[in-house]
């Protein structure tokens, strides 16, 4: 990994812990249509003052040279692909996993001293389609994670699938925050509590990534005596507004969903639970990501100083 542009080091480093709540940003999910390299990353959280992260995987991996191969949509999936190009994918997928498995973690550990020597910890670490891995490559997703000083991994899968995963979480004894979408009815997606409570009962490293705007648009109440009665196995939550009945994104303050209670019960119950920034609403005419970045994180400031 290249090291960070000298213009953008600071002599101070950065701070979003506030009043004890630890204030953390998706990346590079939330910094949209901009480049999302980990020397980009590392610039835009000094242009927002992050210090924490729920880091995907991809600009890791690429930092060090690996082809990454691009996702699937459902519908993709669906659709029959030529021989010709089902043939192609199979081998960058082997290549890939190749790749993976001849990995030490020194790569890994550099990586995490670079974030580190700026004050930014990467406590999760996210995984796109980790149900479709070997069981090496999963055992080297856990490795890499624990490289990057993380203290869980963070994904989208079935429910029925989180007992294979919750098994390796145990054997490397780090939690995996299943993340909560919008769909109560689907006894495979995370949208219900029933939902979470069964994963639980897999692996008590199986966890739960509590997307408040999410759950308040689908379930029409606060997920707050929900996270306190199982806070040990909440991993993180994700920060974003929504109106309710499963209404749009909007800029904070301006819809349904209790981000301040939340935000106020963190803090009261001093629970080590970071709160994610997901920024999913529309840019305003006349501001840009990292501006409304900006004023997600002054609006946690604010409620928690």
């Amino acid at each position: 990994m290249a090291a960070f542009p000298a213009a953008t080091l600071s002599a101070a480093k950065l701070n979003s812990n506030f009043g004890g709540v630890q204030i953390g940003i998706n990346a590079p999910y939330s910094f949209h249509d901009i480049p999302g390299g980990a020397d980009d990353i590392m610039g835009y959280l000094k242009q927002t003052n992050i210090n924490a992260l729920e880091l995907r995987s991809q600009p890791v991996e690429t930092s060090l040279g690996a082809k990454l191969v691009a996702r699937m949509s459902p519908g993709e999936r669906k659709k029959q692909q030529t021989p010709e190009a089902a043939a192609a994918r199979k081998e960058a997928v082997a290549a890939l996993e190749k790749w993976r498995l001849s990995q030490s973690m020194s790569g890994f550990k550099d990586f995490r001293k670079k974030y580190e020597a700026e004050g930014v910890k990467i406590e999760i670490v996210k995984w796109d389609e980790i149900n479709t891995f070997s069981d090496s490559v999963l055992d080297y997703c856990f490795q890499m994670a624990a490289a990057l000083g993380a203290r869980a991994i963070s994904c989208e899968i079935p429910v029925s699938q989180t007992k294979r995963l919750g098994e390796f979480a145990a054997k490397h004894k780090m939690m995996v925050g299943y993340h909560g979408h919008g769909n109560i009815t689907d006894p495979e997606a995370f949208g219900a509590l029933s939902a979470w409570e069964r994963s639980f009962e897999f692996s008590k490293y199986n966890g739960a990534n509590v997307d408040i705007g999410h759950f308040f648009a689908a379930n029409g109440f606060s997920p707050n005596d929900w996270i306190k009665k199982n806070h040990q196995r909440v991993t993180h939550v994700h920060l974003k507004d929504r109106k309710a009945k499963m209404g749009p994104g909007m800029p904070w303050g301006q819809g349904d969903t209790p981000i301040k209670d939340t935000l106020l019960m963190l803090k009261k119950e001093k629970f080590k639970i970071q709160a994610t920034i997901e920024l999913e609403y529309k840019i305003p005419e006349g501001s840009n990501v990292l501006a409304e970045i900006t004023k997600c994180v002054n609006y946690c400031k604010e409620v928690l100083s």
